[in-house]
């Protein structure tokens, strides 16, 4: 969280000036960067995990399966209510509690989504500096084009002018060649109709099999942390950080106007789970602790459906019942393979001696199997106009240009696979439905409403049936991929209950395959949603201020009225580089 201007600190502050209050999470971190630029304003960020700084695992790209894993100090450990479209599973939720947010956990996948995706913001914002062609120089702003870490030729690997080396955050394409890469591209030219080659999935079109791009520089992770906060900036006499502290709710002026909107000016927070300390901002409070955590902290504070927080014993103070409602997440399964092969991410990640060789080359020069994931190829697809499902559902994409689906291709075994008792080595391919029809919900535990409490998460998994149904055919086009030529003597037998349904052949086992391994994408958006000024549904105007109040607004995914057909992180990115000019045009 974020706050600009006058200062109500705990004892061991010392109290001055303050003109934002920015409240933790990745955008956060782009705001306080960019409003501090300004000498004559002081910020303060609130960051509820730790600090980035020393962590390795953060750091190194290749170890960042440690940092989401169900123990790890640096997420939060959100897991869903119950989801009856898969089979009753609880799906595991970890988001970043670390300075930097999850763009500290994440795979650090940058893809902007397509042009279409920013052109339905544009229209159902009303507001047309949303739209593509406006927002691509906020995402020039914080892309800073890198080369990879073994600085290998590139050329065919991505179109330059879709890039700016100008901006804040390395994005570079992978930095270490594993065996599949090469099978992969092959296959694009055995089946060139089906899984066409494009050179770059950033330029407005992503649809076809790009080469990834990852926020990597020089081999090492760049998160809104290490780049936005990074030393030169966080020494600014006008920015200040807090760690390990606790935003439990936002709270009004201590005086109002009568007549007037509610001014939203404090926040309450705690740094040892007891005491309560408020701080206050003489020009806004900026909420950016995503799509999870900030609804809880509006609904806390009584903004939200003013009858239910009566129900549960929250005052309400601005009643918006679009406050985490309209949750929009994506669909995972991962599928994993033997492969006939002595090189994969098993052979560091199950053996320590070759892991500790392979440290050791990372911390000498930044090159090696560690400096990049074990990912480096990516497949964005569109069911076919002709195809029954689009005939039968509403189609969720923003546009013809925009994918359906998405498969990433592994060297290594997939997300929450065990690996088998003798060990071996692995192909994954990540299926997930990037075009998602059904919405969920954050809303509070009405049991124990405390904010020590995690929220109730409900991403209503599979509720729309298009969203079962596109995950069948991505496994179809999956298994369509591993049957080139290609593949033949490298992919060996399916792992766990994938076996089972292929050996079946049946839609039905297929569907029960799914139903038991689908996992949430982990790029949650939609829960503060913008919409026009004036709209009875939403929770920010288009200006991203909170509605029916002043002094506070929501920049974070959390604003994004749909999900992006892609990965999360860019957008949000450029997201933040806009509401901070947004801040700035309102303050002059």
């Amino acid at each position: 969280m974020l706050l600009i201007g006058g200062l109500e600190p705990p004892a061991s502050r010392t109290a001055r000036g303050l003109d934002e209050l920015q409240l933790g999470g990745a955008a956060g971190n782009v705001v306080a960067n960019r409003v501090s630029e300004n000498a004559l304003w002081s910020v303060l960020v609130i960051e509820a995990g730790l600090s980035n700084l020393g962590i390795l695992d953060e750091q190194v790209p290749a170890l960042a399966g440690a940092l989401f894993a169900p123990t790890s100090p640096y997420t939060w450990k959100y897991n869903t209510v119950p989801q009856p479209g898969a089979n009753n599973r609880v799906p595991g939720f970890p988001r970043g509690k670390m300075l930097g947010g999850s763009t500290g956990i994440n795979e650090m996948w940058y893809t902007r989504g397509s042009a279409d995706d920013f052109n339905r913001f544009a229209k159902v914002s009303g507001d047309p500096g949303w739209g593509w062609d406006a927002m691509m120089p906020y995402f020039f702003k914080n892309e800073k084009w890198s080369p990879p870490a073994d600085n290998h030729d590139t050329r065919g690997q991505f179109n330059p002018k879709f890039h700016s080396t100008k901006g804040m955050n390395p994005v570079s394409l992978p930095g270490y060649a594993w065996p599949i890469f090469p099978l992969v591209i092959k296959t694009t030219k055995q089946l060139p109709n089906d899984f066409p080659f494009i050179e770059d999935y950033n330029g407005g079109n992503p649809i076809g099999l790009a080469w990834t791009q990852t926020t990597i520089g020089g081999g090492m992770r760049s998160s809104s942390a290490s780049s936005y906060l990074a030393e030169r900036f966080i020494n600014r006499r006008n920015l200040d950080v807090l760690v390990n502290t606790q935003v439990t709710r936002v709270l009004p002026a201590k005086s109002r106007t009568e007549g007037s909107p509610i001014h939203i000016n404090r926040v309450e927070f705690s740094q040892d789970f007891k005491a309560l300390h408020t701080v206050t901002a003489s020009k806004e409070v900026i909420l950016s602790t995503g799509s999870l955590s900030t609804p809880q902290i509006l609904l806390q504070s009584g903004i939200g459906n003013s009858t239910t927080l009566k129900r549960i014993g929250i005052t309400p103070l601005v009643d918006l019942p679009s406050v985490g409602q309209n949750m929009t997440e994506q669909r995972l399964v991962s599928n994993s393979w033997f492969a006939n092969t002595t090189l994969s991410y098993e052979t560091y990640n199950l053996n320590a001696t070759q892991l500790n060789i392979n440290l050791g080359e990372w911390n000498k020069t930044k090159t090696g199997p560690l400096v990049s994931s074990s990912s480096a190829h990516v497949a964005f697809l569109r069911l076919p106009n002709n195809s029954s499902i689009l005939r039968d559902f509403k189609d969720p994409a923003a546009g013809p240009n925009t994918p359906h689906i998405e498969l990433e291709f592994t060297a290594g075994i997939g997300l929450e696979t065990p690996i088998p008792a003798g060990g071996g080595h692995f192909l994954s391919i990540q299926a997930a439905v990037v075009s998602s029809a059904s919405r969920g919900s954050v809303t509070l535990n009405e049991t124990d409403p405390s904010p020590w409490n995690l929220p109730v998460i409900d991403p209503k998994i599979f509720a729309e049936p298009f969203d079962l149904q596109a995950m069948a055919y991505a496994l179809k086009r999956m298994l369509l991929f591993l049957s080139a030529p290609a593949w033949e003597g490298y992919v060996m037998q399916p792992l766990g209950s994938l076996s089972t349904a292929l050996n079946s052949g049946s839609d039905t086992a297929m569907e029960a395959y799914i139903r038991e391994s689908v996992l949430c994408n982990q790029h949650p958006v939609g829960t503060a949603s913008m919409s026009p000024r004036g709209a009875l549904w939403g929770v920010v105007d288009p200006d991203l201020l909170l509605k029916k109040a002043r002094g506070i607004r929501v920049i974070d995914a959390s604003v994004m009225p749909f999900v992006i057909s892609g990965h999360t992180m860019a957008p949000t990115y450029a997201f933040a580089e806009r509401g901070s000019d947004l801040i700035k045009a309102t303050w002059p």
